[in-house]
């Protein structure tokens, strides 16, 4: 592919130039040194527990972000700061699919109640491990260039290399705001070390700099995770679906409801964004929908609150959209990732908002 310069990039999209099947988020060949803020995109999906096709998210929310119109009501021209994606990593994507076939394996053996193979069980955590360590290095490369880097996911096992590489950058700590129906605090779920149900459990023990996990959405969950939660003291807080929409209900405002959280949040944060967090007809095939959840208003309003309260997001991922042929989810996906691109670079001061 070859790539355009950000003065080339800001003319073409303003033109609405019709893009090319293998050209970049919302149509972009952004060359990456051009960037303000660079996508990686991870395609895995080895240790889902139920649907599948989150390894194909990242192209599938790249193609369709193509037909997105680049304007946006709270970010004024986010393109304008330079958004480049890499191209995905097809030795990930062939990765994960062997090792999703080994997974599988032992979660059948786990599902007839018999012992499961540790050779198999063995060969997914080896693969997670080389996943981390791949989606690091690509990480810590776009920060040592002064660039901010997200991921697209892939399962939410895929961003732990990027937390810890700004874990390993980040001259102050930081807190994360995770919007999921889910609070991923299993300790190696099913026996998977990296399971994408275990991400923030590794987070939190392998990360020195993570102040505190502010959770939004949580409606799916195990005692070991809710009292994991407790544990934490006032490094965890969590707004419960559930009680979220009692508030709502009883006439509180978004603002009323979300701040008491965001204010829990230190200057510093990073977004993690599980699309299953909001409602399932905004993600209908992502692999463990829930009933309940945010509105797709409701998760744009709190990202914007984040933004408007001077924060700085230094990092984001978007994970677990699902793949179908209509395109929905990659449609919805693609929107979500560009609400996200616009905070950032807003709360990093490099376009406007309103």
């Amino acid at each position: 592919m070859s790539y355009r310069t950000l003065e080339e990039e800001i003319r073409v999209l303003e033109l609405g130039l019709p893009p090319q099947e293998n050209d970049g988020f919302i149509g972009g060949r952004l060359d990456p040194l051009e960037a303000s803020l660079v996508l990686i995109p991870v395609p895995w999906e080895a240790t889902v527990s139920f649907g599948e096709g989150t390894a194909h998210a990242p192209d599938a929310i790249r193609i369709s972000s193509h037909q997105l119109d680049v304007e946006n009501y709270h970010y004024i021209k986010p393109y304008k700061a330079g958004i480049a994606m890499l191209e995905t990593d097809r030795r990930l994507l062939k990765l994960s699919d062997k090792a999703r076939r080994k997974a599988l394996k032992v979660i059948f053996a786990l599902e007839d109640g018999k012992s499961p193979s540790k050779k198999a069980l063995k060969f997914v955590n080896e693969a997670s491990h080389t996943l981390n360590e791949s989606v690091y290095e690509k990480s810590m490369d776009q920060l040592k260039k002064g660039k901010f880097a997200a991921v697209v996911g892939g399962d939410h096992s895929s961003p732990l290399g990027l937390i810890k590489a700004l874990n390993d950058t980040q001259t102050e700590s930081f807190g994360i705001l995770h919007v999921d129906a889910h609070h991923d605090l299993r300790k190696a779920y099913e026996g998977f070390t990296y399971s994408h149900a275990s991400i923030f459990y590794n987070a939190m023990n392998e990360c020195d700099k993570i102040s505190n996990l502010v959770q939004v959405g949580i409606r799916d969950y195990s005692s070991e995770e809710a009292n994991r939660m407790i544990e934490y003291g006032q490094k965890g807080a969590c707004l419960y679906d559930t009680a979220m929409q009692s508030q709502l209900a009883s006439g509180k405002s978004l603002e009323e409801v979300f701040s008491p959280y965001i204010e829990k949040l230190p200057q510093n944060v990073y977004l993690s964004i599980d699309i299953d967090g909001l409602e399932p007809l905004n993600c209908p095939n992502t692999g463990t929908p829930v009933p309940g959840g945010l509105r797709y208003g409701e998760l744009e309003h709190l990202i914007f609150m984040i933004v408007k309260s001077g924060k700085k997001i230094i990092g984001f991922d978007l994970c677990e959209v699902g793949y179908s042929e209509a395109g929905w989810d990659a449609n919805v996906g693609a929107r979500v990732l560009y609400q996200l691109c616009g905070a950032l670079l807003a709360s990093q001061g490099k376009i406007e908002y309103k």
